[in-house]
Order: C-alpha cells, then structure tokens, then sequence
C-alpha cells in the first residue's frame, strides 16, 4: 500500500486535461517529449507512465522502473509496449479503444471524398495559380458499392455514413451475423465478393497473420477494375510495392493511405515516387497518420486514460487493462492457472473454423463441477479474448463479452462431470454460418501440471498437442507415404519440425486421419499450397497460436508494489 501521492509520468504531447484530472491525487512529472535515455532517467522513481506513439516502453525501460505499476496509452493501439515483459513484470497495461473511433471514421469519409473528388490535386494546382478544371474529372459515390473489411465501431461508423450517401455497402467480417447486417441495412460477403464487386475498398481491421499482406499483386489482380482503396486502419495490410504497380496498370483508379508499413513513410516507398509523376498524383492521396489527430480525440483519450489511472490508485481497478483481468480477486485466482489454456483453445477454435461464428459454447467439465470456487465466467472471457483477437484490435478481458454481443455472438456456458480420462477439461465448440450451412467445430484441452497444458481433442480426432507458436493440420486419406510427402515439403523451404503426430478418426487403416506439425517458424503461404498438392492430402491448414509463456503471463500479478493488491 502506498503511503504517498503516487509519482505519475506523462510524456508524448499528452493533452493538458490528463494533469487536470490526475494533479488532485498525484505528483506529475510532464515531460512534452522524451528521448529513449531520457525516458529510462525519468522512469526510475515513478508509479504510473502515460504515453501516446511516441515513446516506446521496452523490457530495458520497464526494467529502469522501480514503482511502476500501470502505464496508459492514451489511444488505441499498444505497439509500442512491450505487453508480454510489462505482464512480466506485474505492469498494467491500459489504452482508450473507443477514443478515436469518431476522428478516425471521419478521417476516413474524408479520404474516400477527396479519392473521389481529386481534391488535394485541385487545390495544390490553385496554389500555384492553375485553373484545371477540365483535367479534375471525378467520380460520384451515389450508387457505388463500398466494400468494407472489417466492422469494429470505426467500421460500422464509415458505413453508416456511406449508406447515408446512397452508397451500397459490401462488409467482410467474420463475427458479424445476418441479423446484425440487416439491421444496419448493409450486405455480408466474402472477401472474393468485395474483390469482385466492390467501386471503393476501405479497411477496418487490425494487422494479424490474416490481414497482413491481405492486399497483394494476387487479390488486387482479382479487384473490379478501376477500384479506389483506402487504408487508415493499419500499415502492412497493404503490399505497397504491389499497389504501386496496380495503380501503374490502372487496375487501381486511386489509392488513399493514411498508415504504411514503415513509419515515418520510407523515402525509397514507391508510392512516394508515384506522388512525384504528375500522371499519376492526381490519383494518390497521402496522409501522415492523422486518423486521431484531432483536438476532440486527443482530449477524450487523455481523459479515457487518466481516469483510469486515478481510478487505478484509488479504487485498485482500470476498465481497460489490455493485459491483466480487472476481475475480483476471489474469482480470480482458483482458475488463474487455467486462463493461459482457454485463450489458447479459443485462438485456435476461431483459426479452425471457417465462416461467421453464430454460437460459442464453453463447457467446463471434471474438477469443475465439484468445486463452486472454479467459476468459468474468467475462462469464458479468456476464450473470447483469444477468438476475437483475430479480427478486431484491443480486444481484452473486460471487453471481450462486449465485443462478441457486438458481433450477434450466442455465447454459453455450462459444468459437466465427465471429463473422459482427465481430471479436468476445457471444450470450446462454436457453431459457424458460411454458404448457407451452419457447422461446427469442438477442441477440448487439458491442464496437467502448472503452467502446462495440452490440447486433446480437435473436431473428431484426439491427440496430444503441445500448443506451441507455430502448428499445421494436415487432414488426409491414411496411406503409407503420406507423412514422408509433406515432411519433405517442409524440409525443401527449410522450416523445422519440432515434432509430429499423426491422430485418427477410427482405428481402422484408410480411413481419414490427421497429421499435425510443430514448426519452429511460421510457413509460408506457398509451403502450404505445396502441402495441398500432396496426393492425399486436403484442407491443410496453419494455426498460430499465442505463445505459452506470453499468454501465462496474461494474468500474473508480480510481487511487492506492483501487484494489484498494492494498488489504493
């Protein structure tokens, strides 16, 4: 318990307001920019740390710190903390997911005007005195078809706007259902739909192994032609390179970009290069990450996280913790040890199943039933933070349950006794839509030591799986050679078999078996189209799982000043 003010850093251009509301209650140190040395000096004697995008909070910073005990990005995004070390460490984590939801989609509006207009090369051709009227041809958006990946709140704000336009808009998202599409008037498709069909493509989703690297030379040669895209979600979802080449081919009409891969932009980007050739400026409109640079957003995230912090020092608990559950500790602890598993099940139950999730059930079976301290309400949430994390940022342990209501999601939860042969067992089965069909899709693991589990059971086929980071499912017809097949696959680009096991359906040979592969690095989209030619083989598929550690590390509590408890 401190027995002083707590000590509270604020750095990056954090608006005033956050020392109006924590100056009462705590010692500020304001710093308006900070160098990395500079941040590690300061760091040493303070309690809580708020940031923007600036400062970087690596393991040697938090290592600096000898009170720290929540630090608070005053906005979305948390790449630029170290989640994993600061858990590590006993640090809370908080951001401000809905801050900026405002400024960003109205960025984004903007964008998809000035794509449409020409705009910014209108008004740079009147500074320089020219009138070209005629060579400023644009397009209207009324009646065009708006393909929108991903419909977080930013997502659902830009369609609704755009409906309000007369624009027919196109969603990809797989957690939103029918009956949530129809009630805001918009219509559900695939990514193929959206390549195919889409006037203008605008993205609203975080950058996963999914997303990253989604638009490329191939999905963009699959676009309508004369496709306009924006992009203020996230760099990297767009290969630049390959974009510059559409835009080069006309398959692109326009492009609008806000994020990059690498920021502050590259000089060596090729859109940059595109921007310089009068043929092709009028077609590209680039902006310096600007989608929460405005006076209202950098107000309400200052005032989103210094609340939370205030909070944090007085009441011991934050809404937003990214990283640790601000769950009551009494139903906390008893199943801390199983909340590392059920994010990993729920991770790869999400990356198995394909189509939009319509229910989620969670059965906790064996110890469970019998002991009334073993509550699944946090394990329900660890679930859904795992699944959802695929699709939509910020996901955490006090927004998961939100999120998925968000997404029309049927989630259920229920004890049982009959674990089989463990003592205890976690089931997740979720229940898909895609095409029309509705299917299903169950994996079930087991705690067998602490900070040890394994998955044993996998929609029809029961193993023994070490959920490490890297895993990939080889369904196939049971025949001799077929492990040799793909094993050489992975040997000819060079990825590592950590270890291997082969589960089957029956006992019986010839029948459906399935191969599954630990990897000591992520195989590429190619390796996998190798696999998929192995004769025998079908529907091969690579998961990505958290690491164990890191995900153990989801819900430790440090020791001494750090630990929530020492928080008042």
């Amino acid at each position: 318990m401190l027995t002083r003010k707590p000590r509270v850093l604020i750095t990056d251009n954090v608006n005033q307001t956050a020392v109006d509301i924590l100056s009462p209650i705590c010692d500020i140190v304001y710093e308006k920019k900070l160098s990395a040395d500079e941040l590690k000096e300061k760091i040493v004697d303070v309690d809580a740390l708020m940031i923007r995008s600036a400062s970087t909070v690596t393991p040697d910073v938090l290592d600096a710190a000898r009170h720290l005990q929540i630090v608070g990005r005053a906005g979305v995004g948390t790449d630029n903390i170290d989640l994993p070390a600061a858990t590590q460490r006993g640090v809370i984590v908080v951001n401000s997911p809905d801050g900026n939801t405002v400024a960003a989609s109205e960025h984004t509006i903007g964008m998809i005007f000035a794509l449409a207009r020409l705009i910014p090369e209108g008004h740079a051709g009147m500074k320089q005195g020219q009138w070209n009227r005629s060579q400023l041809m644009g397009v209207e958006l009324f009646a065009k078809t708006l393909g929108v990946i991903g419909m977080g709140r930013i997502g659902q704000r830009v369609a609704k706007t755009c409906i309000a336009l007369g624009m027919k808009v196109l969603v990809f998202d797989p957690f939103l259902t029918q009956k949530l599409a129809d009630e805001m008037g918009i219509q559900l498709g695939s990514l193929e739909d959206i390549w195919a069909k889409a006037d203008f493509i605008t993205i609203h989703a975080p950058k996963t192994k999914e997303t990253a690297n989604l638009l490329n030379e191939k999905t963009l040669s699959q676009c309508k032609p004369g496709v306009r895209i924006v992009n203020c979600a996230r760099g990297g979802i767009i290969n630049e390179a390959d974009l510059a080449k559409a835009l080069e081919s006309g398959k692109v009409a326009g492009v609008a970009l806000d994020v990059f891969d690498q920021e502050p932009i590259a000089a060596e980007n090729p859109l940059l290069a595109l921007l310089k050739d009068p043929a092709y400026a009028r077609r590209i409109v680039l902006t310096p990450h600007l989608g929460a640079s405005t006076e209202e957003a950098q107000v309400n995230v200052a005032i989103d996280v210094a609340e939370q912090i205030r909070d944090f020092f007085q009441f011991g608990y934050a809404k937003s913790a990214v990283n640790i559950p601000m769950l009551r500790q009494d139903i906390l602890d008893p199943v801390k040890p199983y909340m590392p598993l059920a994010e990993v099940i729920g991770s790869f139950v999400r990356q198995l199943a394909s189509g939009v999730i319509q229910t989620v059930n969670i059965q906790a079976k064996g110890v469970f039933l019998g002991d009334p301290q073993l509550r699944i309400e946090p394990l329900k949430l660890a679930v859904l933070k795992g699944m959802l994390s695929h699709t939509r940022e910020g996901v955490n342990y006090v927004n998961a349950l939100g999120v998925a209501e968000e997404r029309g999601i049927e989630v259920t939860e229920t004890k049982a006794s009959k674990a089989g042969n463990y003592l205890n067992l976690l089931e997740v089965q979720v229940t898909t839509l895609k095409d029309n069909e509705k299917k299903t899709c169950r994996v079930a693991a087991t705690l067998i030591a602490e900070k040890l589990f394994r998955i044993v059971y996998v929609d029809g086929y029961h193993m023994t799986l070490e959920p490490t980071a890297n895993i990939v499912l080889a369904p196939h017809h049971d025949k001799p050679g077929m492990i040799a097949g793909v094993a050489s696959v992975f040997g000819a680009a060079g990825v590592n078999i950590s270890s291997l096991q082969v589960a089957r359906r029956s006992q019986e040979a010839g029948g459906e078996s399935l191969m599954v592969f630990n990897l000591d690095s992520p195989p590429s989209e190619e390796v996998l189209a190798e696999i998929q030619k192995v004769p025998g083989v079908y529907g091969a598929k690579y998961i990505a799982l958290p690491q164990p550690q890191a995900a153990q590390g989801q819900v430790a509590s440090g020791s001494g000043e750090k630990t929530m408890a020492g928080a008042s």
